[in-house]
């Protein structure tokens, strides 16, 4: 059979510069993709390991502490807020050195950094105990750690897992772009949890930013503690989390590390612990009351009904049921609001249909008001536009909107410093995510108001009972946030302004205050951009 000849076929022949460079770039395409191709290793022969049993929890240094408080206090949970950032890492450290069987421990972002090699060493200090730490993070989160995690896997009683993680890790962002569709989708959840009977759980990720650490932004947010019914809740949660078909051993997909490497990074932990770079942590945690106030019974707890709310760890691969997101949950437990609703939210992307329910929200006769960032505090710039482009359609619609400032004012009093350590900080972004319901109701956990967070992340938190805890939500919005926030109104021209504080003469921008043409067009261009269910 006859065939017509290629330029190949013909002696002396040369492709023509066109073909070859095609011929060229399909073999490169064809490597590339295999290279991205790299499939994730089998799943079959995971080791499979559970929650301490409630039985083994009760009889822990921690379970015979709480359980007087617990018998007193018959199907409620212990409420303990983290306000300031120091104390929030010495009470994760504090709960490490207190665990004397497990600990579990579950984050979106652990940075290689001063607080991050410091909790690295206090999971270390725990196995060597003969604790046995399990170790979940989300694979973004990972970045310039592959090494440190490598170490830990070597202890025998650490276990480690990465959720949709990367094969390619060098440059891992490429491996993002050959798997966009699960590498999308990332665990946001974050809980720390001691022997099945103590928890933190709330928006703080690890790393200096997260706990006052850093000499540039700020990310100071909200975590409480909780013991009781909603402890063993959240170790549910986690060992669903921890068996999900998106949770890989870090050892099949990280380089091989030895025990030199794990003997280094203990080494480097206690060597820090020891330095001035880390003597405000050290402090923190030798001066924290807060393991011996909990387990003499004089920290101070709200005993309180909390309903602790997930999404469905199948959300990672994009297989959960609508029905088992956190959202469509939260709409059930809160059933219905009637008179007010006070959302602190980092990220607020409410896209038409957020605008539209909150508008709703306020047609029926509730107050809505909502704090987030402003242009000057964000770290997000595509965020603040897909919430940017919204405001004015918010405002239509009768929503109080707020934008936190990034820098306490010289005159700020000092009940307004206060706030700034709670919800932000001096050069902070605000990083909260809470929200309080009828006064009555207060929701903590790692959920942002954003199609992110709704659609695309997996997310927890807290459903908390307390009108105390409420209050002062709805006490922030009602006395502080004029000083420390700018009030964004409709003109008697349409156009946004920006009110900069309290009585007749506070300031009034036409613009966004302390921005540049530059910042306002940027967010203007991507604003335009297809990408608001990205966000």
């Amino acid at each position: 059979m006859n065939s017509t000849p290629t330029t190949a076929d013909i002696p002396g022949s040369r492709p023509r510069r066109g073909a070859r460079r095609a011929a060229l770039t399909s073999l490169g395409v064809a490597c590339l993709l295999s290279l991205f191709g790299c499939s994730l290793p089998p799943l079959a022969g995971r080791s499979v390991s559970h929650a301490l049993p409630a039985e083994e929890a009760e009889q822990t240094a921690l379970g015979r502490g709480i359980a007087p408080d617990l018998a007193q206090h018959p199907g409620l949970s212990g409420i303990h807020p983290l306000h300031d950032p120091h104390d929030a890492f010495a009470a994760r450290a504090l709960l490490a050195r207190a665990a004397e069987r497990t600990l579990d421990v579950q984050y979106y972002i652990w940075r290689n950094d001063i607080t991050g090699t410091l909790l690295f060493g206090e999971l270390l200090g725990a196995a060597d105990r003969g604790v046995r730490v399990r170790l979940l993070i989300d694979d973004v989160g990972t970045a310039g750690l592959d090494m440190e995690l490598a170490a830990l896997t070597r202890h025998p009683n650490i276990e480690v897992r990465l959720f949709n993680p990367f094969m390619l890790r060098k440059p891992k962002v490429l491996g993002y772009v050959a798997d966009l569709k699960r590498a999308n989708r990332r665990m946001h959840n974050k809980s720390f949890t001691a022997d099945n009977r103590a928890t933190i759980v709330g928006g703080r990720n690890v790393g200096d930013e997260y706990f006052g650490a850093t000499e540039g932004v700020l990310f100071a947010d909200l975590d409480v503690m909780a013991i009781g019914p909603v402890a063993k809740d959240v170790s549910a949660e986690f060992d669903l989390y921890w068996a999900s078909a998106s949770s890989y051993p870090a050892h099949a997909i990280l380089p091989r590390a030895e025990q030199a490497d794990l003997d280094a990074l203990a080494t480097r932990a206690r060597t820090l612990l020891a330095s001035p770079r880390a003597t405000e942590y050290t402090q923190s945690i030798q001066q924290s009351p807060f393991v011996r106030q909990l387990m003499d019974h004089t920290l101070p707890l709200h005993w309180v009904t909390v309903t602790m709310i997930s999404d469905d760890p199948a959300k990672g691969l994009g297989l959960a049921e609508p029905s088992d997101l956190l959202l469509p949950q939260l709409e059930r437990a809160l059933g219905t609001i009637h008179s007010s609703v006070d959302l602190v939210s980092a990220y607020f992307v409410p896209r038409a249909s957020g605008v539209d329910a909150f508008g709703k929200l306020v047609d029926s006769g509730v107050k809505v008001r909502v704090l987030t960032n402003s242009i000057e505090a964000t770290d997000v710039p595509a965020v603040h536009a897909g919430y940017g482009k919204r405001r004015k359609a918010m405002l239509e619609r009768g929503i109080q909107l707020f934008e936190m400032r990034s820098l306490v004012p010289a005159y700020a009093e000092t009940s307004d410093k206060k706030f700034f350590q709670r919800f932000g900080s001096s050069g902070a972004s605000l990083h909260a995510k809470t929200f309080a319901v009828d006064g009555q109701r207060l929701f903590v956990g790692s959920f942002n108001f954003d199609p992110r967070s709704a659609h695309l992340n997996t997310e927890m938190g807290f459903l908390i009972d307390s009108p105390e805890m409420a209050q002062q939500i709805v006490g922030v919005f009602d006395n502080q946030l004029p000083r420390i926030a700018y009030r964004v109104e409709l003109g008697e021209n349409g156009k946004l302004r920006w009110i900069g504080g309290t009585g007749p003469n506070a300031p009034v921008y036409d613009v966004e205050p302390h921005t540049t043409w530059y910042s306002r067009a940027l967010v203007t261009f991507l604003g335009w951009l297809p990408i608001e269910w990205l966000l």
